[in-house]
């Protein structure tokens, strides 16, 4: 793993049924799923984004996308929506040739 987890202990179950047993099975078993939910550190020495969308609709916070070839990332009060572009005409032009 790449987030320097220590791996929770399954003790060997007994040729009997124990509740004890039962309990530390439960416990590790607790253990590994709070460890797999916690996003925990990160550190790379190399990293290659692909895919990534172009805005951050529908992204969590925190979450990472690309626009106009930088990386950003989705925060809550600083949205990035999709098609920010706009084109505007005011009156018209007209040209004659002799």
């Amino acid at each position: 793993m790449s987030r320097n987890l220590v791996l929770p202990f399954f003790p060997i179950p007994p040729e009997e049924y124990r509740p004890g047993y039962f309990a530390e099975v439960m416990r590790s078993f607790s253990v590994y799923a709070e460890n797999m939910q916690n996003p925990g550190e990160g550190r790379h020495t190399g990293l290659v984004l692909t895919a990534l969308q172009t805005d951050d609709s529908g992204l969590e916070n925190g979450a990472l996308f690309q626009q106009n070839g930088f990386v950003k990332v989705a925060l809550i009060n600083t949205p990035h929506v999709r098609g920010q572009q706009g084109d505007a005409a005011v009156g018209s032009v007209t040209v004659s040739t002799p």
